[in-house]
């Protein structure tokens, strides 16, 4: 493993929380491609609302959003945590809260996250597993 100096770990830590919340603006968004272009193209994305039926790749991850139906969302992302591996991995804990209507009570929930660097691209998301506190 090589050591990553305090700046690199700085600068790992904002990128890799830039893409948590990047991803929850696009999801809102509806900008699927976008989303799944988080994604390194073998990733893996576990939804907080089934969290025993991960999607796997790229090209299913897009599919998986463009197969659900169309709504109006806001998430709502925090207490984020990056633990830096070395200079291509790192891992993430957050927390989310979901809005889907005005009248339904809001999902509160969060992820915890795996990333590489991937050459030309940056981090990506190796792995995101979403979970459900509260309904």
């Amino acid at each position: 493993m090589t050591m990553v100096s305090a700046t690199e770990r700085r600068e790992i830590e904002a990128d890799c929380a830039r893409l948590i919340n990047l991803y929850a603006a696009l999801n809102d968004a509806a900008r699927w491609a976008d989303v799944a272009a988080l994604y390194a193209e073998d990733g893996s994305m576990t939804r907080p609302t089934a969290p025993d039926a991960p999607v796997i790749g790229r090209a299913a991850i897009l599919a998986a959003f463009e197969a659900r139906p169309a709504r109006v969302t806001r998430h709502l992302t925090g207490t984020i945590v990056v633990a830096v591996i070395d200079r291509d991995t790192a891992t993430a804990t957050s927390a989310m809260l979901l809005f889907t209507a005005p009248d339904a009570p809001p999902l509160v929930g969060g992820f915890t996250d795996r990333f590489v660097r991937v050459a030309g691209e940056g981090w990506r998301f190796a792995e995101r597993r979403g979970s459900l506190t509260f309904a």
